[in-house]
């Protein structure tokens, strides 16, 4: 009996602190409240990585940064920054995704993307697939390359890296999203989004968004993209891509990510990051993080942003 009392009074304080912090504890993260860290953000602390880091990825216990001009990528411990290594990769290495056990960059100028194992950064293969390769995302059994001198996405088998197929989007595809079926890919010079199978590769849609799509993040309903000339994001419904509403962010948005409630936008311009309520794309803050911000990550209680004109990442 003692111990439920212990379990219900520690439970009434962290919701007592967590209203005070003007926070419903509805939305509150578990994993945050056991990292005592239910509050709004409120501090940002940085960590050194390469040189001109854009994209970033996390496989569960470390964060990985794609460090452009250095032609590596580094692994940080979430929990505190620390870093595990830096490895060299390919040319102009650009983003990042994980598939449960290995991490994937597209290598810009190598036009390939290269698997590492997550566990000590070891590389187990090169594969080659369009032109400029940017955007990448992981379907659970296979890897989709966006091509962006190519007008194409490349589905490689995440297994052994064979090329299953390569198939025509709009024009300069850049980011990628996959929503349990599909696969979303931002083409930036058409304005538009376009929707393909992610068993076939077949085009189900192609939607306009605002101007200059860059990045797309699902939030189990929905698509986010960011329209990096229009200063906003779009929300479309995923199942028939119909536009459900455009909402201001900062100057230049790049980078988008969903944290399981709010959708996260790094404002390349303005040393910002912009986040809004995914239910109706309410602004819920606008925070200062540093030089360039160019990619958001999450790793199930705080917020990761790489920063191209500091060679660092904050973590929020």
């Amino acid at each position: 009996m003692n111990m439920i009392w212990a379990i219900a009074a520690a439970l009434a304080f962290s919701q007592l602190a967590a209203s005070q912090q003007g926070v419903v504890s509805s939305t509150q993260n578990p994993l945050q409240l056991a990292l005592k860290h239910w509050y709004q953000v409120n501090s940002t602390t940085t960590f050194a990585v390469g040189s001109d880091p854009s994209g970033m990825a996390f496989d569960g216990v470390n964060m990985w940064v794609a460090n452009y001009v250095d032609a590596t990528v580094t692994k940080l411990r979430a929990n505190d920054g620390l870093v595990l290594g830096t490895f060299t990769v390919g040319t102009k290495p650009y983003h990042v995704a994980f598939d449960g056990a290995n991490i994937w960059v597209t290598n810009q100028g190598d036009d390939t993307v290269e698997k590492l194992r997550a566990s000590d950064g070891s590389v187990l293969g090169t594969f080659t697939v369009g032109k400029a390769p940017n955007g990448i995302a992981f379907d659970g059994a296979n890897i989709w390359v966006s091509n962006v001198l190519g007008n194409t996405v490349t589905k490689l088998r995440g297994s052994d890296g064979t090329v299953l197929g390569t198939f025509a989007v709009g024009t300069q595809p850049v980011g990628l999203a996959f929503d349990g079926g599909h696969i979303w890919v931002a083409n930036a010079l058409s304005n538009t989004v376009t929707k393909l199978r992610a068993s076939d590769g077949k085009v189900l849609g192609t939607f306009a968004v605002g101007t200059e799509p860059i990045s797309v993040a699902f939030d189990g309903a929905h698509i986010w993209v960011t329209n990096g000339v229009s200063n906003t994001v779009s929300e479309l419904r995923a199942s028939d891509g119909k536009l459900l509403g455009t909402f201001p962010v900062g100057s230049s948005p790049d980078g988008v990510f969903f944290d399981g409630a709010n959708i996260w936008v790094a404002n390349f311009n303005d040393v910002t990051v912009t986040k809004l309520r995914a239910s109706d794309g309410k602004v819920l803050g606008t925070f200062s993080v540093g030089n360039s911000p160019f990619d958001v990550g999450f790793d199930g209680a705080n917020i990761w942003v790489s920063l191209a004109g500091s060679n660092a990442v904050a973590k929020l």
